[in-house]
């Protein structure tokens, strides 16, 4: 998957929006909080997941999943190298991440 790809995916999720977020963009239910970012230099993207999530995914591809190495990764934040990792399997993490921030935060969104 490209980057163009990834931020279209991203974007095609409702009431979302993509803004800078330091040397990243940001993909996030709009108001309310990030649900993936993107580095288009290295071509990464992370994506908010339950550790439990994270573990699965992470088992399914090791060389291109891996929890981000600090204290984000500690909460579920997954990194997806795009060139490594299979399409169908960055689509369904970044849209597991997306749906549990749009659920957390649904009530609060005018639809």
């Amino acid at each position: 998957m490209t980057s163009a790809a990834f931020s279209a995916l991203a974007l095609s999720f409702p009431h979302t929006e993509c803004n800078p977020h330091f040397d990243r963009n940001a993909f996030k239910v709009t108001g309310k909080r990030i649900f993936a970012t993107l580095l288009q230099k290295d071509q990464t993207v992370n994506v908010v997941l339950s550790p439990e999530e994270q573990e699965a995914f992470c088992k399914m591809n090791a060389k291109g999943i891996y929890p981000v190495p600090n204290k984000w990764g500690e909460k579920g934040w997954t990194t997806f190298e795009l060139a490594r990792v299979p399409d169908d399997l960055v689509q369904a993490a970044v849209t597991i991440a997306y749906e549990a921030v749009f659920q957390s935060s649904a009530s609060k969104i005018q639809k």
